[in-house]
């Protein structure tokens, strides 16, 4: 079933770019292995309107999943066009425009998936994310949901995961986000395309290979000891020629239990090279930090007996972190700033961080970007001049001097609080909440943003650690060049937010805690220059924040722990963290056990 459609509506007055919203309906959660059985796309005029809409089904050539979400049977889709049928007239609806999708990151992995598997490249050089405009803007509602915004914004919405019915819903939607974004002050957060998790650079990680990594099942024994064997979980690198093609033997380490690394470190346990007195960079470290060096036909041979490794699952018996037990949501303590949310602006870097937190001291919440939930402006020295601080004055939102510390007025904060919708709790550094599990579940996404506009990019990263606070292997590091393991995915929706979805069942028994990071990829810049990060933790990509906190670091800081997912006993917490180091992210993550190249 395939259709398109002229429509032609009354104008609005929203300012709009060149969008096309599309929605798709899958066979599953991950592209890499599931199929689009549906797609719509609704291609928007400058006013916002839709003059022109296309949808089809689309036979994927497989199970359709999960047929009570989505309600496409076999037989439905039977006799459905397949998706290289589908490719030409919707590139057409694409390029040159800017993609807009509901958790933009799904739809558009599934469509690049898709065209990949008919050769061709998926042609949208910028998307919009309505669930990122939507924490953007910040309407009081209690989640992101497609659904909540339609109701909030008074749009009907009539068969929910119906791929046409979803974009005409979302087209709305977002017009109604755009014009609020406009009346704030805020740019719609546009994302380059593809983005930077996806690009294939080389850092940091094995290029030994042509396809994907293998994690490597087993725990790090230590380093190889001449004369004796080698045992499964071993470190091994490969430098110069060899007689053997480099695929063929990455796969067969792999595949005796190994990791190959692309690095040479103190904890690489065997350099294997056909030319020991190499000058290459790799050879050199290895004599540096004491790496035994073997040959090609040593190393054959020694793959040949390969001593058994102690598996990672196996490392510690975790209890369950899902077991049923009494939990609430955390609730935010009083104080004469209650219910309020602050933007700072102005002043100092170290000025503007100490007022941020005297505002979580006073029970109030510190905002580092304008949003539909300020409450309240604080100008600093400059900050009157700050156009949020204009902004702010036009739409009637206080703007206060420093006596908003010395003498806040807890009466403003009801009528504050009933305006924006109650805030979530928030978090000083240091503070550990337990995660709710019983109330929302295991899913958890931790978001954080920032209000950056230099030319380097703030990066977020994840390190999946045992009990001594390492990695078991290089893809228990979560970065933009490794954006998944096991139960962590990295995700980016605008140029100033990223997120990590965690799935707490899905993480490997081993890990005991998860450290989340932001470094800088600008040799030039330190976290003085960014300003505050926020990081928020919710249930959930499109779920109501929980827990908030605003992290500050000091002027030449590079690299930022912001927060930490841990295991107590057989409850998951969380903590704020906010320590920062001024070295890079290479440096932090050699602390945590990962292989990088110095």
């Amino acid at each position: 079933m395939q259709g398109n459609a002229i429509v032609r509506q009354a104008p609005s007055t929203a300012g709009f770019g060149a969008y096309t919203v599309v929605d798709v309906e899958t066979s599953g959660l991950r592209a890499e292995e599931h199929r689009v059985l549906s797609v719509a796309a609704l291609v928007l005029d400058a006013d916002g309107q839709v003059v022109h809409e296309f949808h089809t089904l689309v036979d994927p050539g497989c199970d359709p999943g999960p047929v009570h979400i989505h309600g496409l049977t076999t037989e439905i889709l039977r006799g459905s066009p397949r998706f290289e049928h589908v490719r030409e007239p919707l590139s057409a609806l694409l390029a040159g425009r800017v993609m807009v999708a509901h958790n933009a990151h799904f739809d558009y992995r599934f469509l690049a998936s898709e065209f990949g598997r008919t050769g061709a490249d998926l042609p949208v050089g910028r998307r919009l994310c309505t669930l990122a405009l939507a924490r953007r803007v910040a309407p009081p509602t209690p989640d992101c949901k497609l659904g909540t915004l339609a109701a909030y914004y008074g749009i009907s919405r009539s068969r929910a995961h119906d791929a046409l019915d979803d974009t005409r819903v979302l087209a709305g939607v977002l017009r109604a986000l755009i014009a609020d974004a406009a009346r704030l002050g805020i740019t719609p957060p546009l994302l380059r395309c593809p983005p930077k998790e996806n690009y294939q650079s080389a850092w940091g990680l094995p290029t030994e290979r042509t396809g994907p990594k293998t994690p490597c099942p087993y725990t790090y024994p230590g380093r190889f000891e001449t004369g004796g064997a080698l045992v499964q979980g071993m470190k091994v690198a490969f430098t110069g020629d060899t007689a053997t093609d480099r695929d063929v033997l990455v796969a067969r380490a792999e595949a005796a239990g190994l990791e190959v690394t692309s690095a040479v470190s103190g904890r690489t346990s065997v350099l294997v090279t056909n030319a020991p007195n190499s000058t290459s960079g790799k050879a050199r470290k290895a004599v540096e930090v004491g790496t035994p060096i073997v040959s090609e036909n040593r190393f054959l041979l020694l793959l040949e007996r390969v001593e058994p490794g102690e598996r990672k699952d196996d490392q510690v018996a975790r209890t369950s972190s899902t077991r049923r037990r009494p939990s609430r949501v955390p609730v935010a303590p009083g104080g004469p700033l209650a219910g309020r949310r602050v933007l700072v602006l102005g002043g100092t870097h170290g000025g503007a961080a100490a007022v941020r937190s005297r505002i979580a001291e006073l029970g109030g919440s510190a905002a580092v970007n304008m949003s539909g939930r300020v409450t309240d402006v604080l100008a600093l020295t400059g900050g009157h001049a700050d156009r949020r601080c204009v902004r702010a004055a036009e739409l009637g939102i206080p703007v206060h001097g420093a006596e908003l510390l010395s003498a806040p007025q807890p009466s403003d904060a009801s009528s504050a609080s009933r305006r924006a919708g109650a805030e979530p709790l928030a978090l000083i550094r240091g503070q550990v909440i337990d995660l709710p599990i019983d109330d929302f579940g295991i899913d958890w996404t931790i978001r954080a943003s920032w209000a950056y506009s230099g030319s380097g990019a703030v990066d977020l990263v994840a390190f999946l650690v045992d009990g001594d606070e390492q990695v078991a292997g290089d893809d228990d590091f979560v970065f933009y060049n490794q954006p998944e393991t096991r139960g962590v995915r990295l995700i980016a929706e605008g140029p100033d937010e990223q997120s990590v979805a965690i799935r707490l069942d899905q993480l490997p028994r081993y890990c005991r805690r998860i450290v989340l990071a932001a470094a800088l990829d600008d040799a030039e810049a330190t976290f003085g220059d960014v300003g505050a990060i926020e990081v928020e933790a919710m249930p959930g990509a499109e779920a109501g924040v929980v827990a908030r906190a605003t992290m500050d670091a000091a002027t030449e800081e590079r690299t930022l722990v912001l927060a930490e997912v841990y295991l107590r006993g057989d409850v998951w917490r969380l903590r704020a963290v906010g320590q920062g180091y001024p070295t890079d992210l290479a440096v932090l993550a050699r602390r945590y056990g990962v292989d990088v190249a110095e």
